[in-house]
């Protein structure tokens, strides 16, 4: 069966249900924002192909390894979104209604990349765990080595971040803060995770994802001190919003 397919597929149905439910608690459930999920599914399609064909750039490649490539995916989706609201001439932003969804979305297509890829790198840590020799390309599971569970971190993060955002989105008021928010941390959690991944190094010991992360784990980090500086998330933690 192949598993990593049904549990993306599974993330996409489950996040598509978690932005409908929140869509329409905040009112906002219309044609336009059912324009920007189809251009977040297109854009995310495209996206998880062109990044997983960058890293063999042979076209043979490009349906067979695609679909791996989460950071690309997103990325995608991101664009698609911003296209597809371009189109259509609609402005309100739509970033607080995928946050929740994306953040419940991944951890469960995050399942199938456990079920079906390397764990992560080789550990002395108590809950290391042996995958089949089998697995693709892990060179640890033909030494027997115990690996990090890489991608079990990242489910864990993913629903602590759902439970988090869920929790923060009646707090927080300004739009498009919660997205920023979800967007910042999984991009400094993804940079350190990457560490414990079985991804190849290429530079400074450093994998492609985190070299793709990094002008955005910037940047990022620039915006929330800036919306820190600004009181936007004062309701957060029980400071007074200044008026």
């Amino acid at each position: 069966m192949p598993l990593h397919e049904i549990f993306v597929g599974l993330g996409v149905l489950v996040a598509a249900v978690v932005f409908v439910r929140e869509a329409r608690r905040r009112g906002a459930l219309n044609e336009q924002s059912l324009v920007a999920v189809t251009g977040a599914l297109v854009g995310g399609a495209i996206g998880m192909r062109l990044a997983g064909w960058l890293e063999t750039l042979d076209l043979s490649d490009l349906w067979l390894y695609g679909s791996r490539s989460i950071l690309g995916g997103l990325t995608g989706a991101y664009v698609g979104v911003l296209v597809a609201k371009r189109i259509i001439g609609y402005r309100e932003r739509t970033g607080d209604l995928f946050a929740p969804a994306v953040a419940l979305g991944m951890a469960v297509g995050r399942i199938g990349c456990h079920l079906t890829e390397a764990p992560g790198r080789p550990t002395g840590l108590p809950w290391g765990v042996h995958a089949p020799a089998s697995t693709p390309e892990c060179p640890g599971c033909l030494a027997g080595q115990a690996m990090h569970l890489s991608f079990v971190y990242e489910i864990v993060f993913h629903l602590a971040a759902f439970a988090a955002l869920v929790w923060a989105r009646r707090r927080l008021t300004r739009p498009g803060e919660l997205f920023t928010l979800y967007l910042a941390g999984y991009a400094g959690f993804r940079f350190l995770v990457e560490f414990t991944r079985a991804n190849e190094t290429v530079w400074l010991d450093l994998t492609r994802p985190q070299w793709f992360l990094v002008p955005g784990v910037l940047l990022l980090g620039l915006r929330v001190g800036y919306g820190w500086r600004r009181g936007y998330y004062d309701a957060l933690f029980g400071r007074k919003v200044m008026t």
